[in-house]
């Protein structure tokens, strides 16, 4: 593997696992994983703009207990200062306040820049495949997919 793909994929993996950390999802986060332009399409609703994605993804995270994030088969393309990086992702979930387990697994599909302080997600989109229990209730403006 050259170093590159490792370093897309080991930060790619690091952001997978600062979602079950549980956050904050403020600026730092974000900065450290997105660039500052950044589009992100999940479940939780699509969002631009580093500060945009870390509003959803602090959403997002808030209706839950406690996550694994667990994303593998990933294909990475380079091509100079910009790559690809898509991928299998299983993410398991404990609802808030008691409303059991849900699940769901999918695909994902996201574009990596160089910067001066390494790659960052440029594109971070999630498209569900399949989701088993209950999914949680989002705000009116987000639909959970």
């Amino acid at each position: 593997m050259d170093t590159d793909t490792a370093d897309i994929t080991r930060h790619f993996d690091r952001y997978l696992r600062s979602l079950d950390d549980r956050g904050p999802f403020g600026d730092g986060w974000a900065a450290a994983f997105f660039t500052k332009d950044a589009t992100s399409s999940t479940p939780a609703g699509d969002t631009r703009g580093r500060e945009a994605i870390a509003a959803n993804v602090r959403m997002a995270m808030g209706l839950f207990d406690r996550t694994v994030h667990f994303g593998s088969n990933y294909l990475v393309e380079v091509d100079g200062d910009r790559a690809t990086l898509l991928g299998n992702q299983l993410s398991t979930h404990v609802l808030a306040d008691g409303g059991g387990l849900f699940l769901s697994g999918g695909r994902t599909e996201n574009e990596f820049v160089r910067t001066p302080d390494g790659w960052r997600l440029s594109r971070a989109d999630l498209l569900i495949a399949w989701k088993q229990g209950n999914p949680p209730a989002l705000p009116r403006t987000q639909l959970l997919g």
